[in-house]
């Protein structure tokens, strides 16, 4: 096998931080959902970890040049599919999502898989320019291609998916090179989009928004979730109530606490300490995904690598500011650890991508 082949030369150190990440989050699933209807839930979890292990070796092991060239069609494939599911699509608390695959059980979330398309789309948009910075025609062309997707996820309905497209294309076109007055003019846009975009939200979306600002208003509607956590947050103190022991998690006045609140969960059972060190392993995950972009062959590569940080960054942030208050309930997932098979196996296909770049680092 080629040396820019061999297993020795993978991201040891991303994927162990990754497995480590996973191992907490499986256990906070087990603990979170014992004598619950999802009792079942942490095995299955460990059983697509294990899976999507199997896949993250195959996402390193095609060459990333040859997945580029195929953007085009997986576009076109992720567009059709998006189509698809608001015809057979599952509808699950009033979003139509997910499709079910026949046989196994599992519920497919199309969305989840576009993330990587479009981490893949930016990248070799940006790298095929020939100027040294992004020019208007290519803003608008970029914008309109992501826009598609991001407008067809936002329809389903499911918002926090729908923005996670965006960062991507934000720090894509920081890195490639933008002059100011494009970015004062996005950052217009942006702001009439939101207070226009306002009016056509869902009213449970709306309800979200006006929550966040107070809770309060509320508290036994759409400001219960965010109470609950802040209490569940709060409740663990410096070292944690223990596994199995947290008074709001097992008492159930957290509601899912093994998807979209599992971080309070945690934060209740583990306490800040251990919250500290997790958001530290994060970090070095982060970090890790970065070194690789310096070190990529190419700056489709480097791309690539910063969309995927981009990408958990920005899940990071939404779904832990979001537990305790700081951010709209979203329904974002936290990477790696809230239960869920589409959104672990795409986070591990993007981790595939960078151990890809990294694969080639030696090639010319």
């Amino acid at each position: 096998m080629a040396r820019y082949r061999s297993f020795r030369d993978l991201d040891w150190s991303l994927l162990a931080i990754t497995l480590i990440i996973c191992g907490l989050g499986i256990l906070q699933i087990y603990s979170a959902t014992q004598n619950t209807k999802w009792s079942d839930a942490w095995w299955k979890q460990a059983v697509w970890v294990l899976v999507a292990i199997g896949i993250m070796w195959v996402a390193s092991s095609i060459d990333y040049h040859t997945l580029l060239g195929q953007v085009p069609i997986l576009y076109g494939l992720s567009i059709v599919a998006l189509l698809a599911t608001f015809a057979v699509g599952k509808i699950v608390f009033g979003s139509r999502r997910w499709i079910r695959v026949p046989g196994v059980g599992f519920n497919f979330q199309i969305s989840e898989f576009v993330k990587l398309v479009i981490i893949l789309l930016v990248a070799r948009y940006l790298s095929e320019l020939k100027r040294d910075e992004v020019g208007l025609r290519d803003l608008l062309k970029l914008g309109v291609l992501v826009g598609i997707p991001t407008a067809l996820v936002m329809a389903q309905p499911d918002l926090g998916t729908s923005l996670t497209y965006l960062p991507v294309l934000g720090v894509g076109i920081l890195l490639a090179g933008i002059r100011w007055h494009y970015l004062a003019a996005i950052a217009v846009a942006g702001g009439l989009t939101i207070t226009v975009g306002y009016h056509f939200l869902q009213d449970y979306q709306k309800a979200r928004l006006i929550s966040f600002v107070d809770p309060s208003q509320d508290p036994k509607g759409r400001g219960y979730q965010v109470i609950q956590s802040k209490i569940a947050v709060g409740d663990g103190g410096l070292w944690g109530r223990g596994v199995t022991h947290g008074t709001q998690t097992q008492g159930g006045f957290l509601p899912v606490p093994h998807t979209d609140f599992i971080f309070s969960a945690f934060a209740e059972e583990h306490g800040f300490v251990v919250v500290v060190v997790v958001l530290g392993l994060y970090f070095l995950l982060l970090m890790q995904i970065v070194q690789n972009a310096q070190m990529a062959p190419d700056r489709a590569g480097m791309y690539i690598c910063m969309g995927v940080a981009t990408m958990l960054l920005f899940h990071l942030l939404i779904n832990v500011g979001m537990v305790v208050g700081n951010m709209p309930v979203t329904g974002i997932p936290l990477p790696l650890m809230s239960y869920g098979g589409s959104n672990l196996f795409s986070i591990f296909m993007m981790l595939g991508l960078v151990n890809n770049v990294r694969l080639r680092r030696f090639t010319s």
